[in-house]
């Protein structure tokens, strides 16, 4: 099925809506857990689930050192440093807006980069296409943006500083999944990702954080959400488009979030669409197609 065309030419739509419910779970999760306890919790889970399938199926493992520690290092930069400082940063005060504006700077950063560290050679037609993705998602996330007084920046630069280190890590991560991790099984290869993300993520969450988290029915289904759409199901076809083709085409993807984010918003909780939005919806969809074409 993975490898069916029909599969595969779906997987970025199926991908953007994951990835886009990241941020209404980030919402939800917040009412009941410390950001960092609750994705240790979520990483435990999510790779206890993907051991128990691997050894179910009979995977085959990592093997080598060589294979573990690219597993490891794969793991602290794509889990535990990405989704651990973004998900701090916005709780300590970073404001949403100025947060998704960061999370158009991958692409760009995967542009590059990417002739640099993979050889891939980026068209003058893919740069229009990155360039009027991120100007889309500016003009999507424009009332979030505008709102922010330029005082409350001041105020929280170690949040803005550790979430622009959680896009340097998740690039660099996504490109060193490309160059080392390019056989082997994704099942086997994720669960060791998660088994580090966890390992790295519970001393942080025990250091700055009291831990908290409200065990209720929201929080439960929400952790379930996470574990299973988000960390096996978004990260998952995100790996995959990694290995079957560019990382900047893949990184480009990234621009659909903030439109499907607010789509999802306006649905969910009542919050407004502007015409700028709309517009910049467009013109982010029209970037898309640009720098993901081959």
């Amino acid at each position: 099925m993975l490898s069916s065309p029909l599969f595969l030419r779906f997987t970025p739509v199926i991908f953007t809506f994951l990835w886009s419910s990241g941020w209404i779970v980030a919402g939800y999760s917040a009412l009941y857990a410390d950001p960092l306890t609750f994705l240790a919790v979520r990483f435990a889970c999510a790779g206890v689930l993907l051991a128990g399938l691997a050894f179910a199926l009979r995977a085959p493992w990592p093997r080598g050192r060589r294979a573990i520690i690219d597993c490891v290092v794969t793991g602290i930069l794509l889990h535990a440093a990405y989704l651990g400082g973004v998900w701090w940063a916005v709780r300590h005060g970073l404001p949403a807006g100025i947060s998704g504006l960061i999370a158009g700077l991958q692409p760009i950063l995967t542009a590059l980069f990417a002739p640099v560290l993979v050889g891939e050679r980026i068209s003058p037609v893919r740069w229009a296409g990155i360039l009027c993705g991120f100007i889309g998602i500016a003009l999507v996330l424009e009332p979030k943006i505008v709102g922010v007084d330029p005082a409350v920046l001041w105020a929280v630069l170690l949040p803005v500083a550790v979430n622009v280190l959680g896009m340097f890590a998740v690039t660099f991560g996504s490109f060193y999944q490309k160059a080392r991790i390019v056989s082997g099984d994704l099942r086997t290869v994720t669960a060791v990702q998660y088994a580090t993300a966890f390992v790295v993520t519970l001393p942080f969450a025990y250091a700055l954080e009291p831990m908290r988290i409200e065990w209720n029915l929201t929080m439960i289904l929400v952790l379930a959400w996470s574990v299973l759409a988000l960390s096996l199901g978004g990260i998952g076809l995100y790996l995959l488009m990694i290995r079957r083709g560019a990382v900047s085409r893949t990184a480009t993807f990234l621009y659909l979030v903030p439109p499907t984010v607010a789509v999802e918003a306006w649905i969910l909780f009542g919050e407004s669409l502007s015409p700028v939005q709309i517009a910049g919806m467009v013109v982010t969809v029209a970037g898309v197609v640009l720098a993901s074409r081959k």
